[in-house]
């Protein structure tokens, strides 16, 4: 049917009082492939931009932008839905727009968060012209390695008693590996370290991972090592130790003037050359398996052990190192920190640390270019051959510098080094609160997601805080919340930006999901690891492994969480990998899930819309006009029937819903079950706990 004869039967039944009721439901549009194209367009590109009505339900579509209200086309109808369509030529600057729709009497308008009848500009869609993200990150399978709790595999290597002083106290080696950490572990260190990783490739490879995210593996003096002390190499206790002389420390001594031991270790090159040389073997062996590597980087703030600063006095009298800005008035470095007294060399000992910690000297980039362009170098170094790193976390990112115009600022420059270098790494921040000022095109690819989905979902399936710290039964199974926070903390993604975004359920600053399960609030130093264990509900933790696999972005499983492993906030959360204690029944389930994730394009790359909310029971949609997938949750201590509104995907008439993955309290299974389609709905009965996954199919 052209457009001037469906002009004139919309005419007609509005005379004789046959228009249809406007149906907001069906109003449709995202910033995915399939209503943006192309979805990451450069400047100076023609892109289409689309949206979807019901069928005759109209009179006119207008996307506005700015200044410009432009009437859209009619392209095409398809089942149920019209679609509307404009191009525009875009330029070097983001574009914001957003959607009016008439019909009749009725206006409304249509933007990130939804249908509304009040013109609101924010939220409103965008394309930001010369930004893309790496496909390989879009959708991709992600793994976090803590590596000194993942596998021993160089014992030469270990970190021994009193091999130093951190913080006051000696430094231990764990002797036992399924020992629990203790509350004050910092020193506590188990062996961990990338021979471990390398004798576990074959295992990462078969779980189905697609990218492992390291925690900092540069010098540092404390097992988590966001405290680095060389950002040039990788920490020998991490890497290979071919040099091994010196003493430990006696009872008696408090200082690290005589580590002797450690000194050798983590400022001879010859152990750093071949830690480094180590990690190029082991970036090369997970590339050859199709596999990337992500760097954590630690820029914000760095350690008092660090040769700049060098507070601990490792470096002072080692050869081939300048004096560093704690130790003497004329450092070099000394314009990299804050010191707020200038009368106290030598040993200055006044000087800013993040949030007040004196090891972790706050970095002055604002006075000091040459930091400035050490980090930078720092950037390209490991993103750059030989080492070839496939991008960077950044940790606390938005802290970084004393101002947020400098902040900005940097983040831009840091952009520019690191994509010439390798335009296709990933560029992924730690970040809590709105990104939205990061995330248009020029500084950060993408985030850690918390906002838009580790605390949403935990609310959801636990009633908990994502430490541990809180329990709210108003936020237990409280769809309309969930289904609010993640409308509202989406929608300052752009959409290369969300499909990116690392999705975790747990990691080393959160307690584990398995533990929240238990609805336990506390932590470590209160209740004792023990409780972190008891009561824990496997099945509640597969229904939120279903969601992570089955929503946009990156789903990044913490080593462990796929073979049970509980644990409070840190550092309980870091415990060892159990090598030979697995929970076979949870390894089992993660590895076909992951399969499940992988195998369909859709949850990669598909859009998303809600189809069905009640108290502890929600259905969501990940379509294109291709492929429908619908999930479907009962998170009740009683089974519970759902009526689905898949139309709403795009589903029709003329289709089954095939259930291609399901979990419940017993288990989990991938045999199939077939669910009619009648008048745009399905009707599903679930169990208790139970969560399915629905894929369209055409009748036989």
């Amino acid at each position: 049917m052209d457009q001037h004869s469906r002009l004139m039967l919309q005419t007609i039944k509005y005379l004789v009082n046959m228009r249809p009721v406007f149906n907001t439901r069906a109003l449709f549009s995202d910033e995915t492939s399939n209503y943006v194209y192309p979805m990451e367009p450069n400047p100076g590109d023609i892109v289409k931009i689309r949206i979807r009505t019901q069928r005759d339900n109209v009179d006119a579509v207008f996307l506005i932008s700015g200044s410009l209200k432009k009437k859209m086309d009619f392209e095409e109808s398809e089942g149920r839905f019209d679609y509307y369509m404009t191009k525009i030529k875009v330029g070097a600057e983001p574009i914001y727009y957003y959607f009016e729709i008439q019909a009749g009497k009725t206006r409304c308008f249509y933007n990130k968060c939804g249908v509304s009848r009040d013109l609101q500009k924010n939220k409103s869609f965008c394309i930001a012209p010369g930004f893309s993200t790496p496909d390989w990150a879009k959708g991709a399978v992600m793994y976090q390695i803590f590596t000194d709790r993942f596998r021993n595999g160089d014992p030469t290597n270990d970190v021994e008693d009193r091999e130093y002083i951190y913080i006051g106290e000696p430094s231990v080696k764990v002797r036992d590996w399924n020992k629990k950490p203790a509350a004050m572990g910092i020193r506590e260190f188990y062996g961990g370290d990338l021979q471990g990783v390398l004798d576990k490739l074959d295992y990462l490879e078969n779980l189905g991972v697609q990218v492992i995210y390291f925690n900092p593996l540069f010098v540092s003096p404390s097992n988590h090592k966001y405290d680095i002390q060389d950002y040039d190499y990788i920490d020998p206790h991490f890497g290979e130790i071919v040099h091994d002389e010196g003493r430990l420390l006696r009872d008696d001594e408090r200082n690290n003037r005589n580590a002797t031991r450690y000194i050798n270790r983590v400022t001879g090159l010859e152990n750093l050359e071949a830690s480094n040389r180590l990690f190029i073997r082991l970036v090369e062996e997970i590339h050859d398996r199709g596999m990337k590597v992500i760097l954590d980087g630690v820029f914000n703030h760095c350690g008092s052990f660090n040769k700049w600063m060098d507070r601990e006095q490792i470096y002072e009298h080692q050869a081939g190192y300048e004096k560093g800005a704690y130790v003497s008035a004329d450092s070099p470095y000394r314009s990299f920190f804050k010191f707020n007294n200038e009368h106290e060399w030598p040993y200055n000992q006044f000087y800013d640390g993040w949030w007040g910690h004196n090891t972790l000297p706050k970095l002055n980039y604002e006075d000091s270019p040459k930091l400035e362009e050490y980090i930078l170098n720092i950037a390209e170094k490991w993103v750059s051959p030989p080492y070839n790193v496939d991008g960077w976390r950044l940790d606390v990112a938005a802290d970084l510098g004393f101002s947020q115009e400098y902040n900005h600022k940097f983040w831009r420059k840091f952009r520019k080094r690191v994509k010439k270098a390798n335009p296709d790494a990933i560029i992924l921040a730690e970040h809590y609160g709105d990104p939205c000022s990061w995330l248009r095109g020029d500084q950060w690819d993408t985030v850690m997601n918390y906002d838009a989905f580790m605390e949403p979902l935990t609310w959801f399936f636990t009633g908990m805080e994502k430490h541990s710290d809180d329990y709210r039964e108003g936020m237990l199974g409280n769809a309309d919340s969930f289904i609010g926070a993640m409308t509202y903390h989406m929608a300052s993604f752009l959409a290369p930006s969300l499909q990116t975004a690392m999705n975790e359920l747990s990691n080393h600053d959160h307690s584990r999901f398995l533990t929240r399960t238990n609805g336990k609030v506390g932590r470590l130093e209160y209740l004792g690891s023990d409780a972190a264990e008891e009561g824990v509900k496997p099945e509640i933790m597969r229904e939120a492994v279903v969601m992570q696999m089955t929503w946009p972005g990156a789903p990044t499983i913490y080593y462990g969480d796929e073979a049970g492993v509980c644990g409070f906030t840190d550092p309980d959360n870091r415990r060892t990998y159990p090598w030979g204690r697995e929970d076979r029944k949870m390894l089992d389930f993660h590895c076909r899930a992951i399969a499940m994730h992988k195998k369909y394009p859709v949850l990669a790359h598909g859009s998303l819309c809600f189809l069905y909310a009640d108290y502890n029971c929600l259905a969501y949609a990940r379509f294109s006009r291709a492929s429908q997938i619908v999930v479907v949750f009962n998170n009740n201590e009683d089974e519970r029937e759902m009526k689905v509104p898949v139309w709403q995907a795009g589903v029709t008439n003329h289709q089954v819903m095939m259930r291609i993955f399901y979990t419940d309290a017993a288990g989990f299974s991938e045999e199939p079950a077939i669910y009619p389609v009648h008048s745009g709905e399905i009707r599903i009965r679930l169990p208790k706990r139970a969560a399915a996954v629905l894929l369209a199919e055409n009748h036989n």
